[in-house]
């Protein structure tokens, strides 16, 4: 005989689940945080300053949207977007570290690197029958050190059209790194909740033996997938080389568990079958929120690794209560 949940922490489930739930939780952080220091947290430059914090991490979590909604898991983003910056940085520094022409080079290469690696990822996944944590793990390990051996170093020659126009510039005062960040939310949420290929995602995070008897093909799902959430980690490692100017190999350990932490807490169920893109934008947003605020009020941003575990695991939690109670 298994525990049911009692009536008032189903209903409490249902009214905090989802969008609700993240909404209210954002905003009770920027209230409380407003009210300590209107002046200097409420202002333009500190809303813009949050936007560029969090966009990186939400171009990866977009990615990492989708793999957790099939019930998978990729530890690999931030070695990932490391390897990729590594190698854009290398082939702009080939071409002379100057002009758009470089700078379009190291894209390609940034976004072709992080693909391979998510192709990697997903055929370990869907042909090796490897557990996806396994998996990631390994691949993790694996782009870590292989940009280390290939760099040396981190590595600086990054044109400076790159780093003024997209690293710190802006249009209308509006970071381009939020723009940037902005569109790649809107174009996954569409993909995920409007088109054949998100319903797929969706259907094998749910049941992937039911999705087999659909007519799905899971395992050549499973690698577009995972190579989505590569691709987005390679056009991260760019983003991240405009932003700082350098390469930042040991900047990006906890990146995979933060963006881990921001799909979860942005509704995304870690059994699969359920995700959500804008969820996990304001689940980007909490963590960064906290952080600025934290040193608004002079307080230890540790305290923020705090706040965001409680959140995390009354997220999961609550997901649970709500897939006890639908079955």
């Amino acid at each position: 005989m298994t525990d049911s949940p009692t009536p008032a922490l189903t209903g409490i489930a249902t009214l905090l689940g989802g969008p609700v739930r993240i909404v209210l939780i954002l905003a009770l952080i920027v209230v409380a945080f407003s009210i300590a220091r209107f002046d200097a947290f409420a202002s333009f430059a500190n809303i813009r300053n949050i936007g560029m914090a969090a966009s990186i991490l939400l171009v990866m979590a977009v990615g990492a949207t989708y793999v957790i909604t099939t019930a998978g898991v990729d530890l690999s983003v931030g070695a990932v977007l490391v390897f990729s910056g590594v190698i854009a940085a290398q082939v702009m520094q080939y071409l002379g570290g100057e002009g758009w022409g470089a700078a379009l080079a190291g894209l390609i290469a940034a976004c072709l690197a992080g693909l391979v690696w998510g192709m990697i990822n997903g055929l370990l996944v869907a042909k090796a029958r490897i557990p996806a944590l396994v998996a990631t793990l390994g691949t993790m390990g694996a782009a870590q050190g292989l940009a280390w051996i290939i760099a040396g170093e981190d590595l600086k020659d990054v044109p400076l059209e790159l780093g003024d126009n997209v690293g710190v510039g802006d249009i209308y005062g509006v970071p381009v790194l939020v723009i940037i960040a902005a569109l790649v939310t809107l174009i996954g949420g569409i993909w995920l909740s409007r088109t054949r290929f998100g319903r797929h995602t969706r259907a094998i995070g749910s049941n992937p033996l039911a999705a087999r008897e659909m007519g799905i093909s899971v395992d050549r799902h499973l690698i577009k997938v995972y190579a989505l959430a590569g691709l987005l980690s390679g056009f991260a490692g760019l983003l991240s080389l405009a932003r700082y100017g350098s390469t930042t190999i040991s900047g990006h350990a906890t990146d995979n568990l933060s963006v881990i932490a921001a799909v979860v807490i942005g509704g995304t169920s870690l059994f699969g079958g359920r995700g959500s893109v804008f969820g996990t934008a304001v689940g980007v947003l909490i963590p960064a929120t906290l952080e600025n605020g934290l040193i608004m009020v002079s307080l230890n941003t540790f305290w923020r690794d705090v706040m965001v575990g409680v959140v995390l695991v009354l997220a999961v939690y609550l997901d649970q209560i709500g897939r006890r109670a639908a079955r």
